[in-house]
């Protein structure tokens, strides 16, 4: 049974401007690489210096893999956006969100000994962009849920009951 959470005007405004923000990053990542004919995660995986770096690269080498890699990067990231961005599923959105974080973190971990051949957009130490935004995405859509009140999960969960 879900239990619902009861936040002030103020406390659920917070929620959702996040929810929607985190989900507008997803999209609009999965857009730009979706009108780019050439896009590839190709790059990005053989440059994985992480602890499943070998693994990353292994499946980069494998054109097939790297072909069904490029669609799920590209359409996760577009139908994760649009589940955090509008509020539909954003259980799953949230699950899909922090699964795929993990593993761009765990391809490029932010640790002193990495030099990578895409420059990172800052010196981090640990802790990085996908590491905040993960964080951000388990409270808003784990722990602290709100698409039951502003979003389309909200007619959902009012269709079910009735």
């Amino acid at each position: 049974m879900r239990k619902h959470f009861s936040y002030s005007p103020l406390q659920l405004t917070g929620l959702v401007v996040l929810r929607v923000l985190i989900g507008w990053y997803f999209l609009y990542e999965g857009i730009t690489k979706f009108l780019s004919p050439n896009w590839s995660a190709y790059g990005y995986l053989m440059d994985s210096k992480g602890p499943l770096g070998q693994f990353f690269m292994w499946l980069a080498d494998m054109p097939v893999v790297m072909s069904v890699i490029n669609y799920l990067n590209i359409y996760g990231l577009i139908l994760v956006g649009l589940s955090l961005l509008l509020g539909i599923f954003s259980r799953l959105g949230s699950i899909g969100a922090a699964t795929m974080l993990l593993l761009y973190y765990f391809s490029h971990p932010p640790t002193l000994d990495a030099v990578y051949a895409l420059r990172p957009e800052g010196s981090y130490l640990w802790i990085d962009k996908n590491v905040i935004i993960l964080v951000a995405v388990v409270v808003t859509g784990l722990l602290f849920p709100n698409s039951h009140r502003i979003g389309i999960d909200r007619y959902i969960n009012k269709k079910r009951k009735a």
